[in-house]
């Protein structure tokens, strides 16, 4: 049995790797695909404090060994079953049961996706799921931006501080986000608005070279010529193995900026929990709060 078992090695879980390796707990990290989690398909990240500019697999690379170079142990290894109800908390990869007195959800959140021909095959290559991440690199060009809500109605400002022009796709003919956002994004000039519109296919070769919409009502339909296209339909949070154990809300895991579930000895970091921002920094953040929430928790047992 180990001190802390974190789930998903994304830069929440890998943080919390790192800080509590270094308050001197046994770690073991449990992720499913790769570490590093959607930052590993990130062409290059500018927007981390202190890194002007590093490519995506670097910076996951650069995190994992730092984790395990300080003594956490990485187990490639997807939770398939836990029971956090008791003071031994115990995970299931497959047929394989790890125990710790602790444990760090940091599974991540998935990205909505289009779900059409192109997508998948030009992601990172002029499709893309964060405007704040990628949206720089396509200072001067025109670029599209697929959702209603308050995220893609944000991200469609942002673009557009750096677009030449910004192309809006809703499928409805209002906006579901805040009125706020809605009168910004209708005021701006360079965002051109098509209500009443879904995607059907990202058009291009090695990159993206535009997008072909249809209307819902009209069924007229039109390629855009474009440079890049962002997605933003929402967020898609996998917490069935706890539901039932933790509160969620939205699917998400209900905590506070202590990063403490409603059992204790359970944390949980990053995109998983409850919280307004989802970015490469909050996650590293909520990964240092939860471990060392998790250390001070176990050396209350320490005490016992």
């Amino acid at each position: 049995m180990v001190d802390l078992i974190v789930i998903g090695a994304g830069p929440a879980g890998l943080s919390a790797a790192i800080y509590a390796a270094r308050a001197g707990h046994t770690v073991t990290v449990l992720e499913e695909l790769v570490f590093g989690g959607q930052v590993a398909t990130t062409p290059e990240v500018e927007n981390y404090p202190a890194i002007r500019k590093i490519d995506g697999v670097e910076f996951s690379m650069n995190l994992y060994n730092q984790a395990t170079e300080l003594g956490a142990k990485v187990e490639f290894a997807g939770a398939t079953k836990v029971d956090l109800t008791g003071p031994v908390k115990q995970v299931w990869a497959g047929e394989t049961l790890y125990e710790a007195k602790a444990v760090i959800l940091a599974n991540g959140a998935k990205r909505r996706k289009l779900d059409v021909p192109g997508e998948e095959r030009l992601s990172g290559k002029g499709v893309s799921y964060c405007a704040t991440c990628d949206g720089a690199f396509y200072r001067g060009k025109v670029t599209a931006i697929v959702g209603g809500g308050n995220t893609a109605l944000e991200d469609a400002l942002f673009l557009a501080n750096n677009c030449e022009t910004v192309h809006l796709i809703h499928r409805r003919d209002s906006f579901r986000g805040s009125k706020i956002l809605s009168d910004a994004v209708i005021a701006r000039k360079n965002i051109v608005i098509h209500y009443d519109s879904i995607p059907t296919e990202i058009v291009g070769e090695s990159t993206v070279e535009g997008l072909s919409i249809s209307n819902v009502k009209t069924g007229a339909a039109e390629t855009i010529p474009v440079s890049g296209v962002f997605v933003a339909v929402g967020l898609a949070p996998d917490n069935h193995l706890v539901e039932g154990q933790l509160e969620l809300e939205n699917g998400y895991v209900k905590a506070g900026e202590d990063c403490a579930t409603n059992l204790p000895g359970v944390f949980v970091a990053g995109d998983t929990r409850t919280k307004a921002v989802r970015q490469i920094v909050t996650a590293a953040s909520d990964g240092a709060v939860a471990a060392v929430n998790a250390s001070t928790y176990l050396s209350s047992l320490a005490a016992e």
